[in-house]
This record gives C-alpha cells, structure tokens and sequence, in this order.
C-alpha cells in the first residue's frame, strides 16, 4: 500500500468520521480525480507552436495532455472550429496521489507571496486553483522552459458540502488561508 493511501486509511477517515459522524468509512467523502489544465486559445492565434507547454504539462503530471479544440467558432474572440484552445489531463488512482502530493509539498511552496488558498475557490465538492507560472514544480527548470505559462488544478471529491471538502482537502494537506481575526 502506497503511504498516500496508508494516511488515507489510518488518519483521514477515522478524523472525517468523527467530525462530521459518518457511520461507515465508505461514506467518507474521497478524491476522485484532479484535472489540470491550460489555455492556449492565444498561442494558436498568434500561429505560434505550444508543444513546448504539452512537454511541459506531460513532465509535471506524468501524463500526456489532451488537445481541447473548439466545437464552433466564435467571431469574437477570433475563433475557428476545431482550433486548438486547451490542453488538459485528467489524473487518477496513483498518479493523482503522486501529483497532489508534490502539488502541495513542493510546488505551492514555491508560488511567490503564497498565504494558502481562499475558501473562496471551493465550489460545493471541487477546488480550482489558478497557478500563473508553471515553473513553480521541481520538473520544470527556468532553463528548460522559454517561457512561463498558467494553468488551473481542479481537484473533485465525492463531498456534498463545501465544510467536507475543505476538511478532506485540508487533511490531504492542502494549505487554506486562515481566517483574519
């Protein structure tokens, strides 16, 4: 058993099941997936390549990103169907526990005047966290990469209310801002 699902085990779900009164360890809400992705809507207008992103994205995650192309056009924003406007990658089982545990030990660290992440960006059983750079994670050097590019990290649970999904997430160690008193 990986050391993730060991503190999982011995550690989240005893502590959910008492705060919130859970009868049954299968109640307690989990992680289901983490999705991260990056627009590149921009790139593709400028008729400049984004493979450097999608090399960069399968470092950080260990997973190759999807291309998300638009399924109409929009004369507004410029936009061609089937244009490419997005990469994202959508993690699971063991390579979602290796990213959130780099995620939150390494690479949040590392953001520039980090306080923790706003209850604001809990969204019922989800958390989205807007990153500006992605050279914050240790696999991507400033040397390796020509230019620094945002993403979003949105992490689902199976949690009905916004007080589970921060007590999972902060279990998880997912870093909040503390209230100002």
């Amino acid at each position: 058993m990986s050391p993730f699902r060991e503190y999982y085990m011995n550690t989240v779900i005893p502590t959910m099941e008492r705060e919130f009164g859970y009868r049954s360890a299968l109640a307690v809400p989990r992680l289901v997936k983490i999705v991260v992705s990056a627009g590149i809507g921009k790139l593709t207008r400028e008729g400049k390549s984004y493979e450097w992103l999608v090399n960069d994205l399968a470092r950080i995650t260990g997973q190759k990103p999807v291309v998300n192309r638009a399924r109409k056009a929009i004369a507004n924003f410029k936009i061609r169907r089937g244009m490419p406007i997005g990469l994202s990658v959508t993690l699971r089982g063991r390579r979602m526990e290796a990213f959130l545990e780099r995620f939150t030990k390494a690479a949040l660290p590392r953001v520039r005047d980090f306080r923790g992440i706003a209850e604001a960006a809990l969204n019922g059983g989800a958390l989205t966290v807007g990153l500006k750079e992605h050279i914050i994670f240790p696999e991507v050097t400033f040397e390796s990469t020509d230019k620094v590019h945002g993403f979003e990290v949105t992490m689902v649970t199976t949690a009905k209310k916004k007080e589970e999904t921060k007590a999972l997430l902060s279990l998880l160690g997912v870093p909040f801002q503390r209230k100002q008193s």
